[in-house]
């Protein structure tokens, strides 16, 4: 995650633009979902491919005076390599700490004297910026997004700083459960594999990277041929291609990307505990599941909303916290990693009762791959999935962010009308086949932050 100063809106015509651009922000989004009931999103998705080649999708929307730009560079913190996990972490966290001509402080000043937001962080699979931006302050947005990415001058100040930030944050994630168990879960199932490092790093690789280290992930891993954009607002299709150009058009045409291989997890039916002396113990519970590109995805998706995914209805929801009263809150969910699927659920619950939450939610998992649903269970499942999917698109960021996790799962253009189609379809002989495919979840790797009773550490 990015760390670091936050632009400064310390002067009134700044904070003026700032508000007119959240202002523009929550009226667009307004209009989106207008425009969503008369017209199908994917109509509106237009695929533009800009005079040198580079593709993006765009909705093009005059009703506002706005432009949010969503875009990723596939690789992220799998390519950190074994001896400097948290290396695309913190080359992410510096692309907007200066650029060509302008050091830190003044490229943070110019995006806030002209109500700039750009952001950029790195997941395990690729590294995500984001745009937004008035339409009037097209030019310099534009024009400092392509210094970040293509002239990062990773300066000596701007690298210890957020450095510094970054080791701070380790530290305290340090002594957090719930990120103990993450990084604890991922390590134990993924070992000698990219995943299994915490995309964040550790204390000693991340106070060993050097800013050649810095430069030369950024010179491997931010180039055309994995680069994926998604826009939407007041820019037309021939003035986004001329911009594409102009500012990824002189990136290096291919990504220097180390392969990284598909993975099961591994340790499946074991559980860790790491001692912390605090109240409660934090339960991640991970196992194998399905990419995301599976055919069967869409009904493993629809079984887990009836098993946890649901926040007040589900069946861990059911056992676990109205029957039992074990925990505030108990959930499942699904990861679909580049190379990889898991289905995981958690909790956190009193120390003395940590063995038995893991104990019914174990239960619960079983039940539902071995019996199924109910077809009640089905149809409420169904259409709270396909009444709920418009408030992903309820403002200009989420429906480009959207738009680009379609395109990273390579799910089609119009995949957006089909998706509730897709959930409509969804059968109780669907979800017991996809239950056969996923028979190993009847078991997990589980891993206990806290002072379990009964479970060791």
């Amino acid at each position: 995650m990015r760390a670091g100063p936050a632009p400064l809106f310390d002067q009134t015509g700044s904070a003026l633009r700032a508000g007119r651009l959240l202002f523009a922000m929550v009226t667009m989004a307004l209009s989106l979902l207008s425009a969503t009931a008369a017209q199908s999103q994917s109509s509106r998705i237009t695929e533009v491919t800009s005079p040198g080649g580079i593709k993006a999708w765009l909705v093009h929307d005059t009703t506002l005076p706005l432009i949010a730009v969503e875009f990723a560079f596939l690789g992220g913190a799998s390519q950190d390599g074994k001896d400097l996990p948290g290396l695309a972490n913190l080359t992410a966290s510096l692309l907007d700490e200066g650029a060509g001509g302008l050091d830190a402080h003044a490229f943070q000043s110019a995006l806030a004297d002209h109500a700039v937001e750009l952001h950029f962080d790195a997941g395990r699979d690729e590294i995500r910026g984001s745009l937004r931006t008035l339409s009037e302050n097209r030019e310099t947005a534009f024009d400092l997004l392509r210094l970040a990415v293509t002239e990062p001058r990773f300066d000596t100040e701007a690298v210890e700083r957020i450095r510094a930030s970054q080791l701070a944050m380790l530290r305290r994630r340090s002594t957090e459960p719930n990120a103990l168990a993450n990084d604890r879960w991922f390590a134990l199932a993924f070992p000698n594999h990219p995943y299994g490092r915490p995309v964040d790093g550790t204390l000693e690789t991340v106070a060993r990277i050097s800013r050649d280290d810095i430069a030369g992930f950024a010179k491997r891993a931010i180039a055309r041929s994995n680069l994926r954009v998604a826009v939407v607002g007041d820019i037309s299709a021939e003035e986004l291609g001329k911009r594409l150009d102009a500012v990824f058009g002189i990136l290096p045409a291919t990504a220097t990307l180390v392969p990284v291989p598909h993975v099961e997890p591994q340790k499946i039916g074991t559980v860790d505990v790491i001692p912390l002396d605090v109240p409660q113990s934090v339960v991640v519970m991970g196992t194998g599941g399905l990419e995301r590109r599976d055919p069967d995805f869409i009904p493993a998706f629809v079984l887990n909303h009836i098993l946890g995914g649901s926040a007040f209805s589900s069946r861990l929801f059911k056992e676990v916290r109205e029957a039992r009263g074990l925990a505030y809150s108990v959930y499942s969910y699904q990861v679909a990693l580049g190379h990889t699927g898991l289905w995981f659920a958690g909790t956190a619950t009193k120390n003395e009762r940590a063995g038995e939450s893991i104990a019914i939610i174990t239960d619960e998992f079983r039940k539902i791959l071995k019996d199924g649903p109910s077809q009640t269970e089905l149809d409420e499942a169904k259409s709270y999935l396909m009444g709920s999917y418009a408030l992903r698109f309820d403002t200009s960021s989420k429906v480009a962010g959207q738009l680009l996790q379609i395109q990273l799962d390579e799910l089609g253009i119009d995949y957006v009308d089909r998706r509730n189609a897709l959930i409509a379809a969804v059968t109780l002989d669907d979800l017991k086949h996809v239950a056969a495919r996923l028979a190993t979840a009847r078991d997990a790797l589980v891993v206990v932050v806290g002072k379990p009773a009964g479970l060791g550490g």
